[in-house]
């Protein structure tokens, strides 16, 4: 294989390599946005349960050890 083979072989596993990345880098991001919405939702349910629970007299502590 001569040298100027070899160079094409290298720009398109680069290239390859480019591409995948950029892919792997937005699934990432859209996996991130989602679990940061869904960590959102896990607080304030978290926040409402012990809104509620204080009404109630119990501390949320209380529930973990029971």
């Amino acid at each position: 294989m001569i040298i100027d083979e070899r160079l094409v072989v290298l720009r398109r596993s680069l290239e390859l390599w480019s591409h995948r990345r950029r892919v792997a880098s937005k699934e990432y991001e859209e996996r991130f946005r989602a679990n940061e919405g869904r960590l959102a939702q896990l607080m304030d349910t978290k926040n409402r349960l012990g809104r509620i629970l204080e009404r109630h007299g119990q501390p949320l502590d209380d529930l973990e050890r029971h």
